[in-house]
């Protein structure tokens, strides 16, 4: 079996978490907001706003930076980032299968476009290849069983070729209440006699605890694991949108006030505790958010406290249609 280098152990000193770069590569996601949103910037000033980001992130010790063509300009402002930031230890992941379509339109009817095929593959790898030698990790983005990625021999076949051709992980995203199912089959596919994937970024959260049961198999020395939705789209930060959660609200409150960090620490440290060898992905589109989130590197939960936290998790189903209801902004 191909051993891999935990990418998390090169990471100093911002220990494990890294940045998606999702909401500052467009203007509009999924989410509900803690902080009022810019309005009316032009995209000189977003793509800034985006380089001061990666700036702020690289200089409180961040080194892993997940992107994605469904994220808007991102992997164009990595490009230019990287020219300017020439440093060995920046690790890129990025993606194919989603992209972007809203062009800064919140009301547009359609802001991502899923195509799990040979042609996208091969159109989104010519741009994305730009960030090699940074790049490290290719994943198939929001992989799924409905468009059969996964039976897709010639898919499968060309990410082959390019872990070859140019020393990559192969990785995939999941989604969905299904997410456990996607990535047991993910974990056989073999290319001539060798696992194909070894990169896997899934939702992981106090709501959403369906992947602990793979714990074992997702971090061997074989795969990296790389958790998003860490703060499940700030549905975990306490607010008046969700009452039925506000027990968990208040008891995050008080671990927030026990450890003196901010809600958005305690549910990624939750995280991080629960999967000691994954990436924790910070979603931050503001320096003080990551800042804040940047702490869960200075505490530890205690165990009393992780298993309470435990018991607030609930059904994938119930997850992922709650989360439907979360508009883009």
């Amino acid at each position: 079996m191909h051993k891999v280098k935990y990418l998390s152990m090169m990471f100093n000193p911002a220990g494990k978490i890294g940045l998606g770069t999702a909401a500052i590569g467009r203007p509009h996601y999924i989410n509900v907001r803690h902080e009022k949103p810019i309005e009316n910037q032009t995209l000189p000033d977003f793509k800034r706003n985006a380089i001061k980001m990666l700036d702020e992130a690289y200089n409180k010790g961040i080194r892993f930076f997940d992107a994605s063509p469904g994220y808007g300009l991102i992997e164009s402002v990595l490009i230019e980032w990287l020219q300017q930031n020439n440093d060995e230890d920046i690790v890129i992941a990025t993606k194919w299968g989603l992209s972007y379509q809203a062009n800064f339109n919140i009301n547009a009817s359609i802001h991502e476009l899923k195509e799990h095929s040979l042609k996208n593959l091969n159109a989104q790898w010519k741009f994305s290849k730009k960030l090699l030698p940074n790049l490290k990790i290719y994943q198939i983005h929001s992989a799924t069983f409905d468009t059969g990625v996964l039976d897709n021999k010639a898919i499968l076949t060309r990410l082959h070729e390019l872990k070859k051709e140019y020393d990559i992980l192969i990785g995939l995203t999941t989604t969905g209440e299904s997410q456990v199912e996607v990535l047991k089959k993910a974990f056989d596919i073999e290319i001539e006699n060798e696992l194909l994937f070894n990169s896997f970024q899934s939702t992981f959260n106090i709501f959403d605890q369906s992947i602990i049961q793979l714990g074992s198999t997702l971090q061997d020395d074989s795969r990296q694991l790389i958790i998003k939705e860490s703060l499940a789209n700030g549905r975990l930060i306490p607010n008046s949108f969700f009452n039925k959660h506000n027990n968990l609200y208040r008891y995050i409150s008080d671990l927030a006030v026990k450890y003196n960090v901010a809600a958005d620490a305690i549910a990624m440290r939750f995280c991080m505790d629960s999967f000691p060898k994954a990436i924790c992905l910070s979603g931050a589109s503001s320096a003080n958010q990551m800042r804040s989130n940047l702490l869960a590197n200075q505490i530890k939960l205690q165990a009393e406290d992780l298993e309470l936290l435990r018991s607030y998790n609930v059904n994938p189903e119930m997850y992922w249609n709650e989360r439907k209801t979360l508009p883009w902004q």
